[in-house]
């Protein structure tokens, strides 16, 4: 099922935000050139690390974040599109 949900109408606070990404095995946060890889089952991030990646100044889910099956990509970083998309 794909559900593309507008952030300018529907804001996603830290509460669904972190929900979201702890529901994940794996979370990808991208920020400029770099990108940080975390394995939800291994090596979860503590909430503060993990807000801190995923939210942006304005209190909500920072765009574009993407969930592909139990995978979540916060951000955007080519070489991280193309490996979980296999562009």
């Amino acid at each position: 099922m794909k559900e593309m949900v507008d952030a300018k109408k529907n804001r996603i606070g830290t509460e669904q935000a972190l929900a979201l990404a702890r529901s994940a095995k794996r979370v990808l946060i991208a920020r400029g050139k770099k990108f940080v890889d975390y394995d939800m089952k291994k090596n979860a991030p503590g909430d503060d690390e993990l807000t801190r990646g995923i939210m942006g100044p304005s209190g909500n889910l920072r765009a574009p974040t993407l969930r592909i099956g139990k995978t979540v990509i916060v951000g955007y970083h080519d070489e991280v599109y193309s490996e979980v998309m296999g562009c």
